[in-house]
């Protein structure tokens, strides 16, 4: 059997294969709430036969939002706007997954199509918040340094989301600790200059991160599996990086993570990135090899042997993948022809096979 065609066991959740969609940001969400698009765009992933799919970054704050078309889990009524939308993924023989996040710096922007610029307070900005006061770049909006008793309640938004995610139906969770956003912020000596109990030390720069898992694993069912996504390396020196990530994921793996989604880069802009298929997936292997955790591979994988290659290979667990789902849904069915595997499809369209 292909690697990426066989089942992988996470907790009390089986995913029926390897393939995972990435989180990606839509930026079509009405004050936080999912709308058709998300069903349709996820729906159509899920019927494409991918093992996981994942919702876009979803703030767990309105302040949390990168843009204020983003989707959100801290309203009653974002429970209900998930809910069809879990029950169709679910439905298909896939897994729904929930990335939580907060944008940090990065937030009160416009959509990428809108010049992915700073959404200034008339027209539905707000303040963002983050380790520290520098901007994210120019054209971007200068944040506020967030009290440590500030950090404390956004611990506490995190764990409300969870019990949100729990609530609407979705059976694996991931923290989105990456690509720059405000949990990134905190981890990096680039964007996190303070001098208290958030800042400084490793030990300090960490703190928040395992204080959001700890606090989502209070609540989040024992049954069922948590993920955190990290930037493996900021790509520059002085920033965060591998060895440093791998001395994370120990420490994640103690409190309950199953799983470290490996991507990279995003702190600061202009860095220059060496960018190629499966760039990313020494990070992978590495953290799996050395910090003894289940990892995933994210980054230009585009082509079926390739992904099962890297599965074989032992250099990640699943694969996740998010351009090349965009460009075609279907692609874990093209996948399983090209690897000689049969996959079911539903039975609306059996009738093509």
């Amino acid at each position: 059997m292909a690697r990426l065609f066989a089942p992988f066991q996470l907790r009390e959740v089986e995913l029926k294969n390897r393939i995972v969609v990435s989180p990606m940001c839509e930026y079509s969400a009405v004050d936080g709430h999912p709308q058709p698009w998300h069903l349709v765009h996820l729906g159509s992933r899920a019927v494409g036969g991918a093992g996981l799919v994942f919702t876009e970054a979803t703030a767990v704050e309105a302040r949390g939002r990168i843009s204020p078309a983003d989707t959100g889990m801290y309203l009653a009524s974002h429970i209900d706007a998930w809910r069809p939308i879990v029950g169709f993924v679910r439905k298909q023989g896939a897994a729904a997954g929930m990335q939580l996040a907060h944008s940090g710096r990065k937030g009160s922007t416009k959509p990428p199509w809108l010049g992915g610029k700073r959404v200034p307070p008339e027209e539905g900005g707000w303040e963002p918040v983050a380790p520290s006061t520098e901007p994210f770049d120019k054209d971007y909006p200068v944040p506020r340094a967030l009290a440590a008793g500030e950090v404390r309640e956004i611990v506490d938004a995190f764990r409300r989301a969870a019990e949100g995610a729990f609530a609407a139906g979705f059976e694996v969770l991931e923290i989105h600790s990456a690509h720059g956003y405000l949990l990134h912020e905190f981890l990096s000596t680039l964007s996190n200059f303070r001098q208290d109990e958030f800042g400084g030390s490793f030990e300090n720069r960490i703190r928040i991160v395992l204080q959001v898992v700890e606090a989502v694993r209070q609540i989040w069912p024992a049954r069922l599996p948590l993920f955190v996504r990290i930037s493996a390396t900021d790509w520059k020196d002085g920033g965060w990086e591998l060895e440093q990530s791998i001395e994370l994921s120990k420490r994640l793996k103690t409190i309950g993570v199953d799983l470290i989604d490996v991507s990279s880069g995003g702190l600061v802009p202009g860095v220059p990135i060496p960018v190629g298929p499966g760039y990313q997936v020494k990070f992978a292997e590495e953290i799996r090899k050395k910090a003894g955790i289940a990892t995933g591979a994210v980054g230009m994988i585009t082509e079926p042997e390739k992904a099962d290659a890297i599965l074989k290979a032992g250099q990640a667990d699943l694969v996740i993948m998010a351009r090349e789902l965009l460009r075609d849904p279907y692609w874990p069915r093209r996948a399983a022809q090209v690897l000689g595997e049969k996959i079911k499809p539903p039975v609306q369209y059996e009738r093509a096979w």
